[in-house]
């Protein structure tokens, strides 16, 4: 790789606050074990006019992850020492109970408990406490796949982790996580802050842009193992040099979190214990993103150049591209290909598999895919190809076939014909699911249709759905009490042998596969 260039790092960490607009956010980054840059900008709260200092804390969100599956090795050694106590906390489930490594390396195929809560008539500004999140993942019946098998994000699993952490150890998760992970990384004055409701140093997290304006983005949520830790950006700093301080101990914990891992078929894993491994432009990094509604956060490490980046803002910005660009500079790197436009690749398709639509959309600047919970962008290789990053598209006369390297699936769509609408009136009705006992409405009123969530969680509010097909509709769930906000769900309506509505499937990347039946029309 190229020689580090200090002055294009720091002319790019002077850009952030231009090219990433927002109240405020902290970047730094750690070269050879030292600190060569770091930056505080803006505010962390602006009606106060609280200034974002190097000291403030900020919710690291997912990136707590590696730091709970840190504990479980330290304390514990490996996964299996916490399996005994796993049937307990998921006392419904049916088939195969995922094993504790499969939490680690997000193979358990449980449904992301915060998608869930969609479901369950949450409302974006609403409470969700300790023991709401223990009884909405004791909910769980079943697995959207068989554990071992695919990747898919569950932030549940971590959550799981947590709990039995706690619970063979028989402490505080907050106090072990404080005394055998933050200290001895140096990180003094982070803190496991569980309850959102309650932000350390006076910190507010904001929702919308330049263009809207931003506004505070209010918390309830209560959390820990799969988010909650707090950490200014100088902890951050220490332990990106913790890491590289123990880089030559195979037995170190950043090591052990790094290693490699694979499937059930024995095919390798890009993700494991709470990281991801990526390889760009012949780069291979360990890290992870986080984010809430307010809040955006990256980190990453690069061992073989001893060079680690974190990037935090308290709005909701892409903290991963700030953090990327800021390794381009650094190296001299290209990690993003060029746009390229992209012809003829409008389509609609349904993985039948999954439960979810696929849609391809030609840009200037490559095709867009909508399937997980955030749209990627393929750039195309000819006019039958496209990839990115370990996603490969390729359509033919037969439908479209997808192949998601990292998630271990093959997927084949079926070409289906766009509706441009729907009357919404035969669809109208209560629905109830089969495994939670959660309700839905569907109400049309003059061209409009639009579902309502009840559940556990009390009423939701009513969603707009759009038709997008025959029997197929899509329900987007932009927000959401935590982010990255569940995105568009897929509706898939179900008949009887007489052609009569019987129920729903709604499905989305992160909880696919919910079966309501109807009860009222």
């Amino acid at each position: 790789m190229s020689n580090f260039d200090l002055a294009a790092l720091q002319h790019a960490l002077d850009l952030l606050p231009q090219q990433f607009r927002g109240p405020g956010g902290v970047a730094g980054v750690v070269k050879d074990g030292e600190i060569v840059a770091r930056r505080a900008w803006g505010y962390a709260d602006l009606n106060a006019r609280r200034e974002m200092t190097a000291a403030t804390r900020l919710p690291i969100c997912s990136i707590s992850k590696q730091m709970t599956c840190a504990l479980l090795l330290d304390l514990f050694g490996a996964p299996e020492a916490l399996e005994a106590d796993l049937p307990a906390l998921l006392p419904h489930l049916k088939g195969q109970m995922p094993s504790v490594a499969q939490l680690c390396h997000n193979q358990s195929g449980l449904r992301d408990y915060w998608a869930q809560t969609v479901l369950e008539g949450a409302r974006p500004e609403g409470v969700f406490t300790r023991e709401d999140g223990l009884a909405l993942l004791a909910k769980n019946q079943s697995t959207h796949f068989t554990p071992g098998q695919h990747y898919s994000y569950s932030n549940g699993n971590f959550r799981l982790i947590a709990e039995l952490i706690a619970r063979a150890s028989g402490r505080d998760f907050a106090e072990l996580m404080e005394e055998r992970i933050f200290h001895p990384a140096g990180m003094m004055s982070a803190k496991v802050n569980p309850d959102t409701a309650q932000p350390l140093d006076g910190v507010t997290g904001y929702e919308g842009n330049d263009e809207l304006g931003f506004l505070p983005a209010p918390h309830g949520l209560y959390w820990f193992g799969d988010a909650g830790n707090w950490a200014a950006l100088d902890d951050m700093l220490a332990w990106e040099r913790w890491i590289d301080a123990t880089r030559e101990d195979p037995e170190s914990l950043y090591n052990r979190l790094s290693a490699p891992v694979s499937f059930a078929d024995g095919t390798p894993a890009v993700y494991g214990y709470g990281l991801r491994r990526d390889r760009f432009s012949g780069l291979e990094a360990t890290g992870h993103g986080g984010a809430l509604r307010g809040f955006s956060s990256f980190r990453l490490h690069i061992a073989r150049e001893r060079l680690s980046v974190y990037v935090n803002f308290n709005h909701e910005s892409g903290a991963s591209r700030a953090a990327w660009r800021l390794v381009e500079a650094a190296l001299g790197c290209k990690i993003d290909p060029e746009p390229q436009a992209a012809l003829g690749w409008d389509g609609l398709w349904m993985d039948d598999e999954q439960g979810l639509f696929i849609r391809t959309t030609s840009t200037p600047a490559g095709v867009k895919l909508n399937y997980q919970h955030t749209a990627q962008m393929l750039t195309p290789t000819s006019d039958s190809r496209a990839e990115f990053h370990g996603i490969t598209l390729e359509r033919g006369p037969e439908g479209l076939t997808m192949r998601r390297e990292d998630e271990n699936l093959s997927v084949t769509g079926r070409p289906v014909p766009r509706l441009d609408f729907a009357d919404g009136t035969e669809i109208a009705g209560r629905y109830l699911a089969s495994e939670s006992g959660a309700t839905l409405e569907i109400a049309s009123r003059d061209g409009g249709t639009y579902i309502g969530c009840s559940g556990m969680l009390g009423t939701g509010p009513m969603e707009r759905a759009y038709a997008i097909a025959p029997d197929l509709w899509s329900m987007p769930s932009r927000r959401s009490m935590d982010a990255s906000p569940p995105g568009e769900w897929t509706v898939e309506i179900t008949r009887d042998a007489a052609g009569k509505v019987a129920g729903l499937v709604i499905s989305n990347w992160l909880a696919r596969k919910n079966i309501y039946h109807r009860v009222a029309a």
